[in-house]
């Protein structure tokens, strides 16, 4: 199994030459967040459509 060290680097390599540093720290974080999202979802540490409706009908009051 990779490191995570090395999933990033084969990452960073699969990215265009002319990338800047802003659109890699993005590409980095977006993969986090989606990885963490993923976690969460398989520990069931997510939200069905219909709580996740009410949690936000309760925010926009």
């Amino acid at each position: 199994m990779a490191t995570e060290k090395e999933l990033i680097m084969e990452m960073i390599k699969s990215l265009p030459d002319d990338i800047t540093m802003e659109d890699i720290i993005e590409a980095i974080y977006a993969r986090q967040k989606i990885e963490r999202g993923l976690k969460d979802s398989q520990e069931g540490k997510s939200y069905s459509l219909e709580e996740a409706k009410e949690r936000l009908a309760k925010w926009l009051k």
